[in-house]
């Protein structure tokens, strides 16, 4: 690779990592916490790639032409490559170097979307708890209902089977993972430890959904009370209130 082209991917992976986090695209892949680091990076690597292009281009403008004859290749002045540069390497050698630019390229263009529904049944089991104590206090019942992530939703249906739920309603958002399943309709959300990498589903099955089934990916916020965990384990929520909404800023419970 030639040090234009190692110094150009450098900058435009600093300029993609600013990009990221300035669009609020870097949560897609990553914490929120790690924004400052990730624009700390970006802004170093940008200054390296600026810094490593400046000294290529003046290395070669101070390259002296080479003269007719001097070349070692043959006696007329050429260098056995048809390049005239005299090293035996052919420009075509330097020019593969610039296609790694082209994923660089193509992620500053387009952005991947975050995780969805084709992941969660490729991802580990979610809640798994057996306790003899109570591990969460129980919820108040009350007007309002209690806003939950899917995370705690499976915690406490795994907790004395869901004896801290009560009468009371809860609020869970979550996009949809299997549009048909049995009953009702499959609601997940991933949670990350650091990066998407990491990744690990919660499933809740929600029942009763008003309206047409809504189709994979869709986000929605519900409401309503535990019912219990079915047979194939996942805990049910049955529903007196859903809305669609747009995916949230960052798609990820942590």
């Amino acid at each position: 690779m030639s040090p234009e082209a190692g110094s150009t991917t450098v900058l435009l992976v600093g300029a993609l990592l600013i990009r990221l986090v300035l669009t609020g695209d870097y949560l897609r892949y990553v914490r929120g916490g790690m924004g400052p680091w990730l624009v700390a990076a970006g802004a170093l690597l940008v200054v390296l790639g600026v810094t490593g292009l400046v000294a290529a281009v003046r290395r070669r403008a101070d390259v002296p032409v080479a003269v007719a004859g001097a070349g070692p290749g043959d006696p007329d002045g050429h260098d056995g490559d048809g390049d005239g540069d005299g090293d035996g390497h052919g420009h075509g050698s330097q020019w593969v170097g610039w296609l790694l630019l082209a994923p660089v390229l193509a992620l500053l263009l387009v952005t991947p979307p975050a995780l969805g529904s084709f992941g969660v049944d490729r991802t580990a089991p979610g809640v798994r708890i057996s306790s003899g104590g109570a591990l969460f206090r129980p919820l108040a019942a009350g007007a309002e209902p209690v806003p939950l992530t899917l995370l705690e939703f499976g915690e406490r249906a795994g907790d004395r089977s869901g004896a801290s739920f009560g009468p009371a309603r809860v609020r869970l958002t979550g996009f949809v993972a299997v549009p048909a399943d049995g009953e009702g309709v499959r609601l997940a959300r991933y949670q990350i430890a650091c990066c998407a990498a990491d990744a690990v589903a919660t499933v809740v099955r929600v029942v009763g959904l008003p309206g047409a089934t809504p189709a994979r990916d869709t986000w929605l916020t519900v409401v309503g009370t535990y019912r219990g965990t079915g047979p194939d384990g996942v805990p049910e929520l049955t529903v007196v209130d859903a809305e669609r909404i747009p995916p949230p800023v960052d798609p990820y419970e942590t």
